[in-house]
């Protein structure tokens, strides 16, 4: 069974060129969807899927 490699809030901002906490703040405000949430800690967790998402609402495809 093949698991889904999921990325931190840290990673997904670095890789998007902005600040953990303006991912944290564009997802409050509804510009970004509400990312997944780890079980064991609730930390953010985002897929390949999803940073493709985040970078066609930034404009970056």
């Amino acid at each position: 069974m093949k698991t889904k490699k999921y990325l931190s809030a840290g990673e997904v901002a670095n890789y998007l060129g902005i600040s953990k906490q303006t991912l944290v703040k564009y997802e409050q405000k509804g510009i970004f969807p509400k990312s997944k949430r780890n079980n064991l800690n609730s930390w953010r967790e985002y897929s390949e899927e999803d940073l493709v998402k985040l970078k066609k609402i930034m404009g970056r495809s």
